[in-house]
């Protein structure tokens, strides 16, 4: 007697099995997800493109002989003491509250070795930040959480944050078990309550409000600082020119795989537009006004290694920000960590639970036991090591393509592996002379 051929079971590609558990989850307790980290989906990013490196047509440069400049100068078109970095990879704005006070001053070690700068984020500035940051650059955002018109004085660059690109259009949020008696008290806030961050300024409806808000910090700074603009990728084109049309000295751009300590899940998969597509047009909006290079572009969302810079940089950036790669550097998610992770329902490579205060690593926490795991001179000396592998490969992969500055790879040196990402990059397809809507 023949044995029957089991049957085929075929996962549905719109109901899969994750689709499946999110509903079940949510018709159980009736919330939505929230949760940490970045985008999970696979977006396009800068593994779609490929440099070019030089043979007969281009001439190489020989790495120990000839040097590649990575410096850069942040905020030259009004500030009276812009920023010179010794390298063009910056930390992004992540908050006290967010992170342990131990994770932001291992973050100011790191970039001070370096060479470059780190960023407050929401909250206000702690000591240990500024102590131990050579530039420190302080965000001004909706929320006014810890804003102090002193340390907008201490800091060396003003960032007002209109949008991020894991939320853009979105607040943020800080569940009651990290707001501590210090994060309350920085904020202004009740110790223990859940903190939801406003979604745009109180004080202004528009980009005429903006330039006004760029005036008085200039003046409240003696326009001594350079001030930039945060905007999460949606639409680019029109928010870089009116940022600029507004008088920022800087550009920051946050495509949507950039991390966040705290936001719906449906949000961070479903609003904004990856880096990729969203520097050309960034990039465009500067060009079309003659201030490209004078104002800077600094891109964030997805930074990886120096590829990623380098890809980034030939696209028309003058410098790129990291913060999820700079908490993995710090040791978030090592694979040490895999069996306490387990034990709260996660493991090493998957763990994005970070607004429940209770990482092993001692990074996304305000529990003080745990906070004490991260010693902020390791942590430090690991993020400064992880920075210069960043620039080593960024300076290899540009003297690869015969450039003797970082800023002096161009579009030119970049080819797509897809018709998407060509399109999207305004690049030629790799083997073709055809860039997609070469309109652009």
């Amino acid at each position: 007697m023949s044995e029957k051929t089991p049957p085929v079971l075929r996962e549905s590609a719109t109901f899969d099995r994750l689709t499946i558990q999110e509903i079940q989850r949510a018709a159980e307790t009736g919330i939505y997800d929230i949760r940490g980290g970045g985008t999970k989906r696979k977006l396009p990013h800068f593994d779609d493109l490929l440099l070019l490196g030089a043979s007969v047509s281009r001439y190489p440069l020989e790495g120990y002989r000839e040097k590649c400049g990575t410096d850069v100068i942040l905020g030259n078109r009004f500030a009276k003491k812009p920023i010179h970095l010794k390298i063009p990879v910056t930390i992004a704005g992540m908050s006290f509250g967010a992170l342990s006070a131990n994770a932001k001053e291992a973050l100011g070690r790191g970039a001070t070795i370096a060479g470059t700068s780190t960023t407050t984020g929401d909250g206000g500035m702690t000591p240990e930040e500024r102590g131990q940051s050579q530039h420190l650059v302080y965000q001004y955002l909706p929320s006014r959480y810890g804003m102090n018109p002193d340390d907008l004085r201490k800091a060396d660059a003003i960032e007002i944050v209109l949008g991020q690109g894991a939320k853009p259009g979105g607040g943020g949020m800080l569940l009651g078990m990290k707001v501590t008696e210090r994060v309350a008290g920085m904020r202004t806030l009740p110790i223990g309550v859940d903190q939801r961050s406003a979604c745009r300024h109180p004080d202004w409806t528009g980009p005429d409000d903006l330039a006004i808000k760029i005036a008085e910090i200039r003046e409240i700074t003696d326009w001594e600082k350079p001030i930039y603009v945060k905007i999460g990728a949606s639409r680019p084109y029109y928010d870089v020119k009116l940022a600029v049309k507004a008088g920022a000295d800087v550009i920051v751009l946050d495509g949507m795989q950039g991390g966040t300590a705290a936001t719906q899940e449906v949000f961070i998969e479903h609003v904004g537009i990856p880096i990729l597509p969203a520097i050309p047009q960034a990039v465009q909006a500067l060009q079309e006004m003659g201030m490209h290079r004078k104002v800077q572009l600094i891109v964030s969302g997805g930074i990886r290694n120096g590829a990623d810079v380098a890809k980034a940089m030939a696209l028309g950036a003058d410098a790129v920000a990291i913060g999820t790669a700079a908490l993995i550097a710090l040791g978030d998610n090592h694979p040490r960590l895999d069996d306490e992770l387990k034990k709260i329902g996660s493991a090493a490579g998957f763990y994005d639970d970070w607004q429940n205060g209770r990482d092993p690593a001692g990074i996304t926490t305000q529990d003080p036991e745990l906070s004490k795991r991260l010693d902020p001179i390791e942590g430090g000396r690991r993020l400064a090591n992880y920075l210069r592998v960043l620039v080593l490969e960024a300076q290899t992969m540009a003297r690869a393509c015969g450039k003797s500055h970082l800023h002096n790879l161009d579009p030119e040196d970049l080819v797509a592996l897809t018709v998407e990402s060509a399109a999207m990059a305004r690049v030629p397809l790799a083997g073709t002379s055809w860039i997609p809507g070469s309109q652009y």
